[in-house]
């Protein structure tokens, strides 16, 4: 009796895809929603006593241990009260692609800090009106209500680079950035250290981040 044949199913196979996900538009996700490159992420937290009481620690440990800090990291100090989300926004953008910026106000002063040392590009923003008034008026065109120069506010923002394939955690109130090792992957390399910051106050619900991102041109 001939034994019966038993044909194996041919493999599918299907072209690689590019690192562009414009296919998900052409699946009708909404045009709103997109995968994105992520160059900097930007943190806002509480300032706790848990959080200054770690920061006090963590600045007198790396005092103590010299860190390595690229050459090719740019890092301002924040002396100017209420100015952490625009030190944030600085710090994402100076220390990424020179196209982010085109022409104008900042592109001039990221020119001129750049090879200052971080105190004088503290002094560089103090004397800076345009840069003041730009950010006068995003404050007051905020979303919630504007506080009066005068209130104090206990929340802050940091910002989270990947330079030189290491993690940098950049403060303006601290005196010096944070390099946290090794980071392949930028994301996940600061969401760990995010989540560490969070643990340490779990009763704060203020918390929240947000990237510096490259929209990818659409495939025509």
């Amino acid at each position: 009796m001939q034994e019966e044949q038993t044909h194996k199913p041919t493999e599918q196979k299907w072209l690689p895809l590019e690192a562009n996900p414009d296919i998900i538009h052409r699946l009708k996700v909404n045009s709103q929603w997109n995968f994105v490159d992520v160059y900097a992420i930007i943190f806002l937290f509480p300032l706790t006593e848990n959080y200054e009481k770690f920061k006090e620690e963590e600045e007198a440990h790396l005092a103590r241990h010299e860190q390595n800090i690229s050459p090719d990291l740019i890092f301002f100090k924040q002396t100017i009260a209420n100015a952490c989300g625009m030190i944030a926004i600085l710090h994402a953008i100076a220390n990424n692609d020179n196209e982010i910026v085109g022409p104008g106000l900042l592109s001039n002063l990221l020119e001129k800090a750049a090879p200052m040392s971080p105190d004088e590009r503290a002094e560089l923003l103090e004397n800076c009106t345009e840069l003041s008034s730009v950010h006068q008026e995003a404050a007051n065109q905020g979303q919630t209500q504007t506080p009066d120069l005068g209130d104090e506010v206990n929340l802050h923002f940091s910002c989270f680079v990947k330079v030189d394939d290491h993690l940098y955690e950049l403060d303006g109130r601290k005196p010096f950035p944070i390099n946290h090792g090794k980071c392949t992957d930028l994301v996940a390399s600061a969401a760990k250290i995010i989540q560490q910051h969070m643990a340490r106050d779990p009763d704060e619900t203020e918390f929240s981040a947000i990237a510096l991102t490259k929209q990818p041109q659409s495939q025509q």
